[in-house]
């Protein structure tokens, strides 16, 4: 997963996290908060109401010390009838003594009565009870002049009105949260792409730094990243200066030498023909001409190299090329060392495969490799060579069963000088497959390579049609 995706998703989750957080706190305060509300409408409403009946039960108290006997929950149920949408009063045995409903008086009524909070309210507490159709019954307890509870008054009102104002500040909120998630998405894209934009330009940077392309890392920045890309700056301009030293000494010298070994190589050689007699000198004679044909391989290889160092684009003199006829030129030409070993080449070529290439040079590294191929392959073994196109690219492959390469090593066998550890099966420079990478990759196209010790090697030309 890449950075950017990493930073988004990162940051959206928090943020739908710490947004669903407080979504669910707010809800729960407005259902507490609501709560609150009528609960303290609903006690207001209901100590007027028991001020109002302890009135009536006063001046009933005071008629009957005059000899009257007057039905105190009729006269309170008359008076207050109107005080709430059901008005009902309970002695202290549980009975109702009276019912009205919509301010009218009902009689013989058989009301669902909530047994648990008349109860409580005849213990001096408050009690309510909320039913599934927003209904609410709330009970109060009525006391004597010896402050005992003798009666419960209990109001039923409906608080649909307060469901429905919930529900609407809820809607109001999950459109809120529902904006919110927009924007922060967007918010979150936004960063993303302007957090990561220099990150990807400094990575880009440093793959071009890894091909030696030292361009220019301009990043107009003050902070961190600023002075990444001025470090970047500063180890691209001085391993430039020393990889361009390296390349420079290294084509120095090679120009040096090569006139020296070629005197070297030609004595080495007349003195090898000349020896008929001494056989321990032949043999002297014969290893001089050897390592002189090494060296002068070697120096040969590193001149190409550093005409590739110097070389522009426009001096390859790119042409398009059969990969087809190409190759099959190349299998030609190491048949017959191919088959000294008893070595048999495949060969599987896709008609009508052109690349813009120039001819001699995709030749030697198409050389180079089957050389390679041939060269660390046992005998009686089979080397398998193909063309074919995927997407837009032609590939070039050639596959052998020889001694194969350790993982550790394939990242570097293209390396100058670098040589696998078990190479020493055959000679070599450790140029070879450099100057392979350095052909392939001027016509803009590159190597892969898949090997593994005792089965074989796989290696791959990957050139862009244009």
């Amino acid at each position: 997963m890449k950075y950017a995706t990493k930073l988004l998703l990162s940051y959206l989750l928090l943020s739908v996290l710490s947004f669903t957080i407080i979504l669910i706190s707010v809800n729960k305060a407005i259902d507490y908060f609501s709560f609150v509300t009528i609960e303290k409408q609903m006690m207001e409403k209901a100590d007027m109401c028991e001020l109002t009946f302890r009135e009536i039960l006063t001046k009933h108290e005071k008629l009957k010390a005059q000899g009257l006997a007057p039905d105190v929950p009729e006269s309170a149920l008359e008076t207050l009838k109107a005080s709430a949408k059901e008005v009902r009063i309970y002695d202290s045995n549980l009975k109702l003594k009276g019912l009205a409903v919509g301010g009218i008086r009902v009689n013989n009524g058989t009301p669902l009565i909530f047994k648990g909070n008349i109860e409580k309210a005849l213990k001096g507490n408050y009690s309510y009870t909320v039913t599934e159709n927003k209904l609410i019954y709330f009970a109060i307890p009525i006391q004597d002049q010896f402050y005992e509870n003798v009666y419960v008054f209990e109001l039923v009102e409906n608080i649909s009105y307060f469901y429905d104002i919930m529900d609407k500040i809820r809607y109001i909120l999950f459109i809120g949260a529902g904006g919110f998630i927009f924007l922060i998405t967007l918010s979150s894209l936004y960063i993303a792409r302007k957090t990561t934009k220099p990150i990807k330009y400094l990575l880009g940077a440093t793959e071009r730094f890894s091909k030696q392309q030292f361009e220019h890392v301009e990043l107009h920045r003050k902070d961190e990243l600023g002075m990444l890309a001025a470090g970047l700056n500063q180890m691209g301009i001085q391993l430039k200066d020393y990889i361009q030293y390296q390349k420079q000494f290294v084509s120095n010298v090679s120009h040096e030498l090569k006139t020296p070994l070629a005197a070297i190589s030609g004595f080495s050689q007349y003195l090898y023909e000349g020896e008929n007699e001494d056989k321990d000198l032949q043999k002297i004679y014969f290893h001089l001409v050897n390592e002189s044909e090494r060296l002068t391989m070697l120096i040969n290889e590193l001149l190409i190299l550093s005409r590739f160092d110097k070389a522009d684009q426009l001096e390859l003199n790119t042409e398009k090329t059969d990969l087809s006829k190409l190759i099959n030129s190349v299998v030609l030409d190491l048949k017959s060392k191919a088959d000294k070993q008893e070595i048999t080449i495949e060969v599987n070529l896709e008609k009508a495969v052109f690349v813009y290439v120039n001819k001699i040079l995709m030749s030697h590294a198409v050389a180079n490799i089957l050389d390679n191929a041939i060269r660390y392959s046992s005998p009686k073994t089979h080397i398998k060579v193909e063309t074919f196109v995927r997407q837009t690219e032609a590939v070039i492959k050639i596959s052998d069963q020889g001694i194969g390469i350790d993982q550790s090593d394939i990242l570097r066998v293209h390396e100058r000088f670098y040589r696998a550890k078990n190479s020493n099966a055959a000679k070599g420079s450790g140029l070879g497959l450099s100057i392979c990478k350095e052909i392939v990759e001027k016509f803009n196209g590159h190597l892969e390579i898949e090997s593994e010790i005792g089965v074989g090697t796989t290696v791959a030309m990957i050139l862009p049609f244009t």
